[in-house]
Formats: structure tokens, C-alpha cells, sequence
């Protein structure tokens, strides 16, 4: 049976990460642009492999995440522990969102601070979206 909040779950990941393999073609300016903090972007226009390394596990990740709700939705074939990965990829999206909002206030840590308060908001409310559709999909598909 088809699941609309599953296609469309799976679209987003898919779409996020294909936006993080655009993101090392933008270079240096793009990583900036969307967050990935300055030290990422340093390295990329250093020529370092780091930043590209480290971007194409998010997006081969978030890229087996669309695949798995995609799975899920019926338009792939049926992957191991289906129900489980579903599941905690949810709560993985749900906790960067509420995390990603709570972080900027509650540390002073480089890794947190390297990014603008408006990045935190913005990326927080995208994982939160995602999340929400993912965990619709998930309750109409097992719990509903």
C-alpha cells in the first residue's frame, strides 16, 4: 500500500542530499552559504578532501534514508529492518530539530558557535518538517 507522507519523506532526503553534492561543486562560497562553518569552507578552498569526503557521507546517509522511506512507500523494494530504520531515522529528525533550536542558547562551543543563529533556526525548522513527515508516514503505515 502506498504511503503519500512516506513518498514525499523520501523525496525530501533524497532532495536534501542531493543538495549536499551540489554544495562541494559550489565550493569554498557554498559551504559558507549553507552553514557547513567556516573550517569547512577554509578547507574546501584549501583543496583539502576533508569537506567533500565528509559531505558525500551526509549525503550517501540522507540518501539511504530517502531509499528507506521510499521502501516503505512501496516504490522500492522492501529493505532489512524497515520498520526500525524508519523509526529512528524519525527521531534523528526530530531530535536535530528540537536540538539544532536548543544548542545556539544553551553552548558556547565552537562547533556551535561556527554557525549564525539564523542557520540554527533555519536548519532546526527544515529537520523538524522533515521529521513530521516522516513520522506521519510512520503512524499510518504501522500505528494507525
Amino acid at each position: 500500500m502506498s504511503n503519500n507522507y512516506l513518498r514525499l519523506a523520501g523525496s525530501l532526503s533524497l532532495f536534501a542530499s542531493a543538495m549536499h553534492l551540489v554544495i562541494i561543486f559550489g565550493g569554498p562560497t557554498w559551504y559558507r552559504f549553507f552553514g557547513a562553518g567556516e573550517s569547512m569552507a577554509i578547507m574546501a578552498a584549501q583543496g583539502s578532501l576533508q569537506p567533500i569526503l565528509i559531505t558525500l557521507f551526509v549525503a550517501a546517509v540522507l540518501a539511504l534514508w530517502g531509499a528507506y522511506a521510499w521502501s516503505a512507500a512501496g516504490i522500492f523494494p522492501k529493505l532489512p529492518l524497515l520498520k526500525l530504520s524508519l523509526i529512528l531515522i524519525t527521531l534523528v529528525y526530530l531530535l536535530r530539530g528540537v536540538l539544532g533550536l536548543i544548542a545556539p542558547i544553551v553552548s558556547n562551543h565552537p562547533q556551535i558557535t561556527q554557525n549564525s543563529n539564523s542557520f540554527w533556526v533555519w536548519s532546526s525548522i527544515i529537520c523538524l518538517v522533515f521529521g513530521m513527515v516522516h513520522l506521519k508516514g510512520v503512524v499510518d503505515k504501522w500505528f494507525a
